[in-house]
């Protein structure tokens, strides 16, 4: 049985969710799968992607095939980065804990690179809040001025 590793909609029209699952390759997009291993929502920025790390390297090992989505979300997680230090592990080039210590190397790296996207994204967010205020000073303090001439006329 072909074992794939893909995304199974969910969500209203407009408001895509996926779930990630390892299905036959014969089931429907959305029919019935074998296992759940994470979640993905594109709504947010940056995107949410939820991955059981373990279970996609397990299934991996067993001979899954990932679409090229799902391949760009388990590389973006680390998921083939385990799995190719695993195969290292296997083959005698690693030992498990080196292993374990440049994945977790690598899981802190692309954490902080994550928090650094976050965190430009908040204070654009702020720049932009602060422009739209000092924006709307202005015009009330016009609009104050034009109408104080027309009071000291009368």
């Amino acid at each position: 049985m072909p074992v794939k590793i893909r995304l199974q909609r969910h969500g209203k029209k407009g408001k895509p969710f996926y779930w990630v699952v390892a299905a036959d390759a014969r089931a429907k997009r959305d029919g019935k799968y074998l296992e759940k291993l994470g979640t993905y929502n594109p709504n947010t920025n940056p995107a949410q992607i939820n991955l059981d790390v373990d279970g996609c390297v397990k299934w991996l090992g067993n001979g899954a095939q990932p679409t090229d989505t799902a391949k760009a979300l388990l590389s973006y997680k680390g998921v083939m980065l385990k799995k190719h230090l695993l195969g290292g592990v296997k083959k005698g080039a690693l030992t498990e804990v080196q292993a374990e210590e440049k994945f977790a190397a690598w899981i802190a790296e692309k954490e902080a690179k994550v928090q650094g996207k976050v965190d430009g994204l908040s204070k654009a967010d702020t720049d932009a809040k602060a422009a739209i205020f000092a924006a709307e000073k202005a015009v009330n303090e016009a609009r104050i001025a034009a109408a104080t001439p027309a009071q000291e006329e009368e």
